[in-house]
């Protein structure tokens, strides 16, 4: 029987030009020269946003998804409307006094995506959004990207934390992400670890990128990381760097937390047994399966890379439909990277997406990870 999830959060219009392979190797400033014209290919456009990006790929794993975001009632959103259409997925807020959010996203060859993006109506998103009814027979909520949402990080977070403090009293269990913040931006000037001390308590699953912890609640950490140069997560030491970070975010907490690394794998950790058992008890899941639980998930090697557009979210939405299914953390992690693995062969966050139990089959038939060998591990603390 299939169980209802909620997938809350930002949700926009992304808008993806294809660079040609022929600019690989070239540096940024080569590619993106002010008065050059850069030929592209068609636009890939598609839905965008945690909402839409988590929410829809759960619905492809074969949930009962319900989405809840905020479009106006203008062109990008009616495109909006008919893309969750055709995926057979519904809950979309239409305020026709709101603009809808959308993104350019430049994946060029060889370098990470740069996103030109405007909030539009996610920056009003409120509990308020949110109907009763919806709750009714939802086993999970999940909600994503926060910082690219005002309501959500305004007045120290108080609004996101009502949010989550009635799905927990609702009885359903409670999934958080995040999104990567401009320091110079509004929310990245926002005191984020007051919002997350109001909102982790009432988070089972936390979702971060360690960019965006760092960022939250290491800044001198993450601006000496960005000082070195490179890109961060090629240098990451997870146990020395990573579980810190999760251990910070369980003391605030949350019951269990899993950080996407990027190219350097996944790092989980879980509360002790007291803990998971304030998991909501609609999911059923197995406190003592999940409690006091630690490892590393190394990356599965991907066949062709060609956008890494919604791989967090894809991969969110197999260690969450995973845990569902009644798997452990470490199983749930290496869902999650093999769907991460699938999720970057496409410009979208969902024409790669393979089912869990394709997903398994490939693992235990000796997927190679990145680094060319199976190098996962797991232990208990």
């Amino acid at each position: 029987m299939m169980k209802k999830i909620i997938a809350a959060g930002h949700i926009c219009l992304d808008i993806t030009p294809v660079v040609p392979e022929g600019h690989r190797g070239k540096r940024l400033v080569e590619i993106l020269k002010p008065g050059k014209l850069l030929n592209v290919g068609p636009a890939d456009v598609h839905t965008g946003g945690s909402a839409a990006n988590t929410g829809l790929a759960l619905k492809l794993l074969g949930e009962d998804v319900t989405l809840m975001g905020k479009v106006g009632d203008d062109a990008f959103g009616s495109i909006i409307r008919e893309l969750l259409a055709k995926r057979g997925v519904s809950g979309l807020l239409t305020d026709p006094t709101e603009v809808t959010s959308y993104s350019v996203v430049l994946a060029l060859p060889g370098v990470d995506r740069i996103f030109l993006h405007n909030p539009g109506a996610n920056d009003s998103f409120s509990n308020a959004d949110i109907p009763d009814a919806a709750l009714e027979e939802a086993v999970l909520f999940h909600f994503g990207y926060p910082p690219l949402m005002k309501r959500m990080y305004s007045d120290g977070g108080r609004e996101l934390a009502a949010i989550f403090r009635r799905m927990k009293e609702s009885g359903i269990t409670t999934s958080l992400d995040l999104a990567a913040v401009d320091p110079a931006s509004e929310a990245g000037k926002a005191d984020w670890r007051e919002i997350l001390s109001r909102v982790l308590p009432y988070t089972d699953f936390f979702l971060p990128s360690f960019e965006e912890l760092c960022f939250m609640l290491d800044r001198p950490k993450y601006e000496r990381l960005r000082a070195e140069g490179g890109e961060i997560i090629e240098r990451l030491d997870l146990r020395r760097d990573v579980k810190p970070l999760a251990d910070a975010a369980l003391e605030m907490g949350c019951r269990a937390v899993l950080v996407k690394c990027g190219t350097s794998g996944m790092y989980y950790r879980t509360g002790d047994r007291a803990a998971m058992e304030k998991l909501g008890k609609r999911t059923g899941l197995d406190a003592g399966l999940w409690s006091s639980r630690e490892g590393i998930q190394t990356c599965f090697a991907a066949e062709n890379v060609l956008s890494a557009t919604g791989a967090g979210d894809a991969s969110i939405a197999a260690f969450l439909s995973a845990a569902l299914h009644g798997y452990g953390p470490g199983d749930c992690a290496a869902f999650a990277a093999a769907e991460g693995a699938c999720a970057v062969t496409a410009y979208d966050a969902l024409s790669g997406l393979l089912p869990l139990g394709e997903l398994e089959r490939k693992i235990k038939a000796g997927w190679p990870t990145r680094k060319e060998e199976r190098t996962e591990t797991c232990w208990s603390t």
